[in-house]
This record gives structure tokens, sequence and C-alpha cells, in this order.
């Protein structure tokens, strides 16, 4: 049975936001799967279009590393709303991920996700983002 696109966007968060698992985020899409992230500033990890699985992972396991990226996600403070489209492969994530940090301040970092699956794997993702948490 197909996973619907809540199953696929809720496996995608915990590999990534939750266990920072690079391993699995590429595992979740298609071998010449793409990440693009085109709001990324020069010099970021993820600056440029990720290709294929290796380049994923490779991407992913340097932002996990980025100074930004340290806060723990607070799922009870975060908030999304997902967006079917016509195409049945697509779909769209509105995120307000929210962060406790280690000083104890609560950041938010606010994002924009569009998914293209092919055969129930992410072919596209497009990840629109704020660098720096508010």
């Amino acid at each position: 049975m197909a996973l619907t696109h809540k199953e696929i966007f809720e496996r995608y968060i915990y590999a990534g936001a939750i266990s920072r698992n690079p391993e699995a985020i590429a595992a979740m899409f298609t071998e010449d799967g793409v990440y693009e992230a085109p709001l990324a500033p020069d010099g970021h990890p993820l600056h440029r279009p990720l290709v294929g699985r290796d380049a994923i992972r490779a991407g992913i396991s340097l932002y996990h590393q980025q100074p930004t990226y340290q806060g723990t996600v607070n799922l009870q403070r975060t908030t999304v709303v997902l967006h079917d489209t016509a195409d049945p492969d697509v779909f769209i994530a509105e995120i307000d991920v929210a962060f406790d940090e280690a000083d104890g301040r609560r950041t938010t970092m606010s994002l924009v996700q569009i998914f293209r699956l092919r055969d129930g794997q992410i072919a596209m993702l497009r990840d629109y983002f704020s660098e720096l948490p508010s």
C-alpha cells in the first residue's frame, strides 16, 4: 500500500529534524533524486543542488554540523500544514519549526518545502528556508 503524503512527510521529518540521520534521509529519495535549497547563501552546504543519494547524504550531513542547526526540535510548538496539489505526486509543506536552544532560548525557523514523488520516493525536494531561526 502506498504511503500518504502525511506519512512520507512524517518519515522525512523524523529522519531529518528529529534523528538527524543523513542516511535515512537519502534513502527516502529516488536514486537520481534532487534536493534543492534555492535560498541557501553562497558557502552553505546546501547552496548547490544535491543530485543523487550520495550527494544528498553528504550535503545533509554537513548541514547538520552547522552551528545554526544545534537546537533541539520542539514538536509541541512546531506547526505544519500540508497541501495536496492537482498532481498526486506533488505536495507542499508549510512549517514553523520550533527549537529549544542550549542557552534556554526558544527560536523558530519558517520554511516551505515542495515535494515531488516518484513511486513513493522523493524525486525532488525544494526546501525554501531562512537560515537563522528567529
